[in-house]
């Protein structure tokens, strides 16, 4: 198996995108490089890079969001890593093939405009990991 590259991005579930960003923006110096809004996800998402990485700050578009049934049960906070790497429908074979819990067993076309894919925190000691394919 082909292993992640990198961490591609962090997702942090926020109630506010116009409350958060002063904090990242104004007080860390980070840049916004772009806000997508993604009304079939129910997501508003500020792109923050940081190296190689992204800060995904991640707001509710909704009470039918996935995002904000997070926030009701858990608050502001990380909700997932992704780890980049290649050929990501292989990697999500092997991973069935070897009895890891899945979200999904096919990628779908993720906020980057990227195929990603979920393994269920069951499966990682708790963690929501999102595996994309970014190379």
């Amino acid at each position: 198996m082909k292993s992640p590259t990198k961490i591609a991005h962090i997702g942090i579930a926020v109630h506010s995108l116009d409350e958060t960003l002063p904090f990242y923006r104004d007080k860390l110096g980070m840049e916004v490089s772009e806000i997508l809004e993604m009304p079939e996800r129910g997501l508003r998402i500020a792109m923050l890079p940081c190296g190689e990485s992204i800060l995904e700050l991640m707001e509710p578009m909704g009470d039918a969001s996935q995002i904000q049934r997070f926030l009701e049960k858990r608050g502001q906070g990380i909700h997932h890593v992704c780890l980049g790497g290649s050929d990501l429908q292989s990697r999500l074979d092997e991973l069935v093939e070897g009895g890891v819990r899945l979200i999904n067993e096919s990628p779908e076309i993720g906020a980057e405009g990227l195929p990603v894919a979920f393994i269920h925190p069951r499966a990682t000691g708790g963690v929501l990991l999102e595996l994309i394919e970014d190379e």
